[in-house]
């Protein structure tokens, strides 16, 4: 269910000259094309800074409509749409500078109707847990994350395979490092540090507000109706990102069947998204390190707070 990562031999070589072991940052998702709409400029900005990003794909996205106009008739995608789907993951992993790997599950569509349709069989929301879970330990093991992000208990929103993600990820998280799990999947490693991805309800409705009064209409309209029958998330890290909005549109546009470039992800304006939200917003969920103090009303603006130092306080025993 796994393929090598590119990198690894190089980074293992420098560690054994004696060089700074890089930061690892390991950002889970469901689905090709959720890696670029949520966190893909901090993974943008992480990787200019010389950190190790992998990006994790539990499923294919097979089932994924084609949300495209444009591509609604294309012959090539109606034929083949996992095929193009791999395509369009690999070209959004190049805009962002990322390392990626599938888990290898089946995407289980997103049931729609009254009453829901059952799960297709062998989905990977019907995955026993254990099987799910053992996979992406392997993966953290062999890439050896200091930091992991995720979605929420809600998956973000309740696609049955966003909340299997999250189930997934957490079981990783604590089972990577404990000798007694899966102990023929590699040697434990215990990440520090995990985060949800959270689409913050105050960027939305800034950028909601200022397209009301200027142009009369915003395409988020519904969005924020549906956001008052859920609650607000708690937002502790701020990571400022705008420099690198670029190379999360390209990844977002290298989604072609799931983007529409004349849709909603665009509606705002570069420039004006980033005078009013300039960063990418997460919920720190587990922290195995200190985390240095902060003022009243202050957030993390990194990932890897509290990790640096712990690091670096290791290296100097």
């Amino acid at each position: 269910m796994s393929s090598p990562l590119p990198g690894r031999a190089s980074t293992q070589a420098s560690s054994q000259l004696g060089g700074p072991e890089p930061l690892r940052l390991m950002a889970v998702h469901a689905h090709p094309d959720d890696e670029s709409s949520k966190g893909a400029a901090t993974c943008a900005r992480y990787v200019s800074e010389g950190v190790e990003v992998l990006v994790v794909s539990c499923t294919g996205g097979e089932r994924g409509s084609i949300l495209n106009p444009k591509l609604a008739d294309d012959p090539r995608v109606l034929r083949d749409i996992a095929q193009v789907r791999r395509e369009e993951m690999a070209a959004a992993a190049a805009a962002l500078g990322v390392q990626h790997e599938w888990l290898g599950f089946v995407d289980s569509g997103l049931p729609e109707g009254d009453p829901l349709p059952p799960l297709p069989d062998g989905c990977f929301a019907l995955e026993p847990l254990h099987v799910a879970a053992e996979a992406l330990v392997r993966v953290v093991r062999r890439f050896k994350p200091h930091v992991m992000t995720t979605y929420d208990e809600n998956g973000g929103y309740p696609h049955p395979d966003h909340i299997m993600c999250h189930k997934v990820s957490m079981a990783a998280f604590d089972a990577a490092g404990d000798p007694d799990a899966y102990p023929g999947e590699g040697e434990p490693w215990t990440p520090l540090k995990l985060y949800y991805n959270t689409m913050s309800r105050a960027r939305i409705l800034a950028i909601h507000e200022h397209l009301l009064r200027e142009k009369g209409e915003s395409p988020f309209t519904e969005w924020m109706e549906r956001w008052s029958e859920r609650e607000e998330r708690i937002v502790t890290t701020r990571v400022p990102v705008a420099e690198f909005f670029p190379q999360r549109d390209a990844a977002l546009l290298a989604h072609a069947t799931q983007i529409d470039p004349d849709g909603f992800w665009f509606a705002a304006g570069r420039d004006l998204e980033a005078r009013l939200w300039p960063t990418e917003d997460f919920e720190l969920a587990r922290s195995r390190v200190a985390l240095p103090a902060l003022a009243e009303g202050e957030v993390e603006s990194d990932l890897f707070a509290g990790v640096r130092e712990h690091l670096a306080a290791g290296s100097a025993a």
